[in-house]
């Protein structure tokens, strides 16, 4: 029994030392593997910084002679212009400096523009809302006119012919005149005072306020043309001159001796050398 015992254990402790010894080799061999491993890479590391470091050196060497380039070239230029490399910088920086104020000169007046235009920008505005006033007010105006022209009146004048627009009131006959169809001129006759009107001649017989009635004579053509008993705004008529041309005269108001109103002619009637009251 004893004997038996003490042959198994040696062979225990064999076995365990041949397992331990089978995990180290293993574990060298993966140390030696990861050894490999990074000795690739660290060579390939290498690899890389002495091409960097190459390619450093040639950009330190080509920039060295970039600036012994730069050194002869301002030397020389600066021979050329018997100047020295201080002064060559005094020239650069005077020359940066004028640079810098041409561009804030250029910017103030493109300031000082941008403001001018702002400027007539607003004149501009404030002419065109005037403007808009204006085109407001003749418009106002036109209105008026053609409300006073639709007042107008037309009827059959004393001589059965229809009349032209007769005015019965000042207002009246400045829209008449403005209308511009016809000449217009205003006359105030005086009782029993003869006076020249467009081309012909007028004289005031009687005035009757009360009736709003007047008697008149038209001088015309060597000819005397009575118009008796006629009315306030009775459009009255007569032919004159060589065209034989329709003349139409409206008395408009009346008053004691005295009545006042206008003749009113073609356009192509003959103008008075001294027109009155036009």
């Amino acid at each position: 029994m004893s004997e038996t015992n003490g042959g198994a254990e040696p062979r225990s402790y064999s076995g365990l030392l041949v397992g331990l010894l089978g995990v180290a080799v293993v574990l060298a061999l993966a140390g030696l593997i990861w050894s490999y491993f990074l000795a690739g890479r660290l060579t390939h590391a290498e690899a890389q910084l002495a091409s960097t470091q190459e390619q450093n050196a040639k950009l330190a060497s080509a920039l060295d002679e970039t600036n012994a380039r730069l050194r002869v070239t301002s030397e020389t230029l600066g021979h050329s212009l018997g100047l020295t490399q201080k002064q060559l910088e005094e020239r650069a920086q005077d020359l940066l400096q004028r640079q810098q104020a041409q561009a804030k000169k250029f910017e103030s007046e493109q300031q000082a523009a941008q403001s001018q235009i702002s400027s007539v920008s607003s004149d501009v505005n404030g002419v065109k809302t005037d403007v808009g006033g204006v085109k407001t007010d003749l418009n106002a105006t036109k209105t008026e006119l053609q409300t006073a022209e639709a007042q107008l009146q037309s009827m059959k004048g004393d001589m059965g012919i229809q009349s032209g627009l007769i005015a019965t009131n000042a207002k009246e006959l400045d829209v008449l005149k403005h209308i511009g169809d016809r000449n217009i001129y205003e006359f105030n006759l005086q009782k029993g005072r003869k006076e020249a009107v467009a081309t012909v001649a007028l004289e005031l017989k009687k005035a009757d306020e009360k009736h709003s009635k007047f008697t008149l004579v038209v001088y015309s053509d060597d000819k005397q043309i009575q118009k008796k008993d006629r009315n306030l705004d009775e459009p009255i008529q007569f032919y004159t001159g060589k065209d034989h041309l329709l003349y139409e005269l409206v008395v408009n108001n009346i008053a004691k001796n005295q009545v006042q109103g206008y003749i009113a002619t073609p356009k192509n009637a003959p103008v008075p050398i001294t027109p009155s009251g036009q």
